[in-house]
Order: structure tokens, then C-alpha cells, then sequence
């Protein structure tokens, strides 16, 4: 067997595009844009340290209620839904917004689905 080649210690830079779609609410006046950016920058950890973000991501505003996050490092999806959640539940929105994946690095913010009975309030 041919002896392999070894491995670097520097893997190859990727970079990830995640977008947050949150027009809906941002129409509705109940979610702010510019805050939710905000606390992408302050509350994302690389490295295990938060306010880090250098040049390896750029978070920037992208058209009315979306947020474009670019990575050059590795930064899970999963994370950003996480960090999303985590604002909603810190501006009391939790209950009436859920974040939901569309597509792969897209994950939009709707509302919950409210059915509201008609005859239940005809009996009031």
C-alpha cells in the first residue's frame, strides 16, 4: 500500500450563505430588523467567543426584513435558528413566531396558525 500524503492543519475555507426571511412580522411592525442584526453580532460565538466576528462573518441587512449572513468558516444552520429563537423569546414574540427552514440556508420567520372557532364566540 502506497504511503497517503499527510493532511494539512488548515482545512479549506468554505464559505456558507444563510438568510433569514422575517418580512412578514417586519410589515407588521412587531419585529425589528435592525435589533435582531444586532444581537446576531453581539451573541454569535467563533471560537468560543462571542463579539469575534472579525472578518470571518459578515451579518448585513438584505432588501425589507431580511438579514444575509455570510460565513467563511464553519457556522451551523442550526445555530442561527437557535440564536433566533432565543430573540424572539427575549422581545416576548415566541409565542406568535415560529422559524421555519424553507430551503436549504434560507429559514423565514411565520406566524403560528390561529383558528379561531366562530360559533365560540356567537355563544358568549
Amino acid at each position: 500500500m502506497a504511503p497517503q500524503p499527510k493532511k494539512s492543519g488548515k482545512q479549506a475555507k468554505t464559505t456558507k450563505k444563510f438568510v433569514i426571511n422575517a418580512q412578514q412580522p417586519a410589515s407588521d411592525k412587531i419585529f425589528d430588523t435592525a435589533a435582531f442584526e444586532k444581537f446576531l453580532q453581539d451573541k454569535i460565538k467563533i471560537d468560543g467567543r462571542t463579539g469575534n466576528l472579525g472578518d470571518t462573518i459578515v451579518i448585513q441587512q438584505a432588501g425589507e426584513g431580511k438579514i444575509e449572513i455570510i460565513a467563511h468558516n464553519e457556522l451551523s444552520g442550526r445555530y442561527l435558528k437557535y440564536l433566533t429563537k432565543k430573540f424572539l423569546k427575549k422581545m416576548q414574540l415566541r409565542d406568535w413566531l415560529r422559524v421555519v427552514s424553507t430551503s436549504k440556508g434560507v429559514y423565514e420567520l411565520k406566524f403560528f396558525n390561529v383558528v379561531n372557532d366562530e360559533a365560540d364566540d356567537d355563544e358568549d
